[in-house]
């Protein structure tokens, strides 16, 4: 199999699901592994006993390769890490630290490991650490953030001169043309999170779905670039003053929940990136992967005819 990442993590198609706090649960993941992908359960909520118990739901779901995702500076303890080395998963993204301390664990149990690195000597750590591949985050992503933007168009090429690595694009991807740009810049699989985010089959309330909808390419704000950690969410009336202060309340994701579920886009800030801009339909997960895998072969094969011919 040419390609790394298929070859990796057992998926049809190189497009992967980001792992959303909350979000990124065996109803969605479920979903874009029987479409093909390959989805990730989210355990940056703490929800250690809930996140074990949507891992073990997958194994009902589908019985297609899926992976998890280990925020490393997020987790308690080693509970989680110790149940993924038991759990049978055989693909693993981690994120928010250094890869090493969970490295040696993993690998031992035959785990695929990825780091999600935002920028170019993160990268070189972590392959010197000995990781498999790595998710390339760019600024235009939603969720935490690199206070220091860099766009993924840059970031995928700057990382490709360093290493030779598997590398999966994320930021700014919600369709076929931005598979299409991020394999150009040497990516050999892309991660899409705000498109799945509005997906019919996402557990979230309907009115978060179509903030999603209704964002426009400015619609987002980083906050929190004073203190840590550093998010992309959509601009809300509640986000203005936060994007001024540079630091977010302490409060900032208390309800989080009711946003998420609850449908009150004023409770908490709702996570989500620039690919909002690109989104205005709800669509079942089956057609957006569909849909970009057409639309990717399409413009590559555009793209050959005019290698081909020497054209432009």
């Amino acid at each position: 199999m040419s390609n790394r990442i298929l070859a990796h993590t057992g998926a049809r198609y190189p497009i992967v699901q980001a792992p959303m706090g909350w979000i990124a649960r065996s109803q969605l993941a479920s979903a874009v592994c029987n479409a093909g992908g390959l989805g990730i359960i989210e355990t940056s909520s703490g929800e250690t006993a809930n996140c074990q118990a949507e891992i073990l739901r997958m194994k009902d779901l589908t019985s297609a390769p899926f992976g998890v995702n280990l925020p490393i500076l997020f987790l308690k303890d080693e509970a989680m890490l110790r149940f993924i080395c038991e759990s049978g998963v055989k693909f693993v993204t981690t994120s928010a630290g250094s890869p090493a301390k969970f490295l040696a664990p993993l690998k031992a149990a035959g785990i695929i490991v990825y780091h999600a690195v935002p920028t170019v000597d993160a990268a070189r750590k972590s392959v010197e650490a000995g990781v498999d591949g790595l998710v390339v985050e760019g600024a235009e992503g939603g969720g935490f953030k690199n206070p220091e933007e860099v766009s993924t168009l840059v970031l995928l090429q700057a990382i490709r001169r360093i290493t030779d690595v598997p590398l999966i694009a994320a930021g700014g991807i919600a369709d076929g043309k931005g598979m299409a740009a991020a394999f150009a810049l040497g990516a050999e699989a892309v991660q899409m999170g705000t498109r799945f985010v509005s997906a019919a089959e996402s557990p979230v309330h309907a009115n978060y779905k179509q903030a999603i909808l209704d964002a426009r390419e400015t619609g987002t704000f980083v906050l929190n670039k004073r203190a840590s950690p550093c998010i992309r969410a959509l601009k809300t009336a509640r986000t203005p003053a936060i994007h001024e202060a540079g630091l977010m309340p302490p409060d900032t994701f208390a309800r989080i929940l009711d946003l998420y579920f609850g449908g009150d886009m004023e409770a908490a800030v709702g996570l989500a990136g620039q690919s909002a801009g690109l989104i205005d339909e709800v669509k079942p997960v089956a057609q957006i992967i569909e849909e970009t895998i057409a639309e990717f072969h399409a413009i590559t094969g555009r793209l050959g005819a005019l290698s081909a011919t020497k054209s432009f």
